[in-house]
């Protein structure tokens, strides 16, 4: 019963994945994906997007990262997956998923999705320019605009060699809306002999029961919950292991936040400012106290007296 903490481009970064893997409860990370179109591409945007390359594709506490990709050519990808593995990779992920316009728009992401035929080759060619004991995986929706060939391309996807499939429950059409069909995860489960990982819509421990039932998946991926419930790795871990787990407090997230503040200290305070003005964003969907924070400083922009605030929060919350 693996956790997998999923990639979320301009989220799920290098800083955040150090640290919720400090944290823990998650066995394994993607990186955010890395773009590839028509060229081979210097080692340095791969270690800037997955600076864990160079501690051998293992976060700080011993983790791994396996590197994604995205893109639409098959022999730039496998030439680019290549090099990943030459700079440390322990896997090559493919992405299959992405709903962004400009990404679908270039024939990436989830418009590949329209041809199964393709899917095939793209991993094929990937899994053969790789070394045989680096895993190739891919990570998929249900579909475009409709469902019809989510088995289809399940199943090109496993016969060209890959080691699992992460299977987000909705169609680039639906984006991130409610529901996620995890009983879809069920059908392409049933049809394919490799390991599928369920993703979409797992905020809370019930939700990760229920996904795991009606999904029939052993394996879940998550994103976005582990963002606004950074936790919640740590909750099923100690669910499945029938132990008692008492959840963080809020004065233990404002901790977290200044801890990631300190690992990005280091960019543009603008930048800075908005990360931590987006994480606590995203934190006041799983804690209350998170949306006042929030409305005091949606509109600061001195670093500094964003700081504070949160600062203050710990003062206040820690008694």
């Amino acid at each position: 019963m693996k956790l997998f903490l999923a990639p979320m481009e301009g989220v799920l970064d290098h800083p955040m994945r150090e640290i919720l893997s400090d944290l823990g409860g998650f066995d394994s990370c993607v990186s955010e994906f890395i773009r590839v179109t028509d060229q081979l591409l210097p080692p340095k945007v791969f270690y800037r997007l997955c600076p864990e390359l160079k501690q051998g594709g293992k976060t700080q506490n011993g983790m791994p990262v396996i590197v994604q990709l995205l893109g639409s050519d098959p022999n730039i990808l496998a030439a680019n997956a290549a090099r990943a593995c030459d700079l440390g990779a322990l896997g090559i992920d493919l992405n299959f998923g992405c709903p962004a316009k400009t990404v679908n728009r270039h024939g990436g992401g989830a418009a590949l999705l329209t041809n199964p035929e393709v899917l095939h080759t793209i991993v094929a060619n990937v899994r053969a320019a790789v070394p045989t004991n680096i895993p190739v995986t891919a990570k998929m929706r249900l579909g475009f605009e409709d469902k019809s060939l989510a088995i289809e391309n399940a199943c090109a996807i496993e016969a060209a060699g890959a080691a699992n499939i992460t299977v987000h429950a909705r169609t680039k059409v639906e984006g991130y809306a409610p529901p996620a069909h995890w009983h879809w995860i069920a059908k392409i489960n049933q049809q394919v002999s490799i390991p599928v990982i369920a993703n979409g819509e797992i905020w809370n421990l019930s939700d990760y029961h229920r996904c795991r039932e009606i999904s029939q998946c052993q394996d879940v991926m998550i994103g976005r919950g582990a963002i606004r419930t950074p936790d919640i790795g740590l909750q099923i871990k100690a669910a499945n292991q029938g132990l008692t787990y008492n959840s963080l407090q809020w004065a233990d997230i404002c901790q977290l936040v200044l801890d990631f503040y300190r690992s990005i200290a280091h960019i543009p305070p603008a930048f800075a400012g908005s990360r931590l003005k987006q994480w606590i964003g995203l934190l006041s969907h799983g804690y209350p106290e998170a949306r006042s924070l929030f409305d005091r400083i949606k509109r600061l922009r001195d670093i500094e007296q964003i700081v504070n605030e949160v600062n203050y929060n710990l003062a206040i919350f820690k008694k």
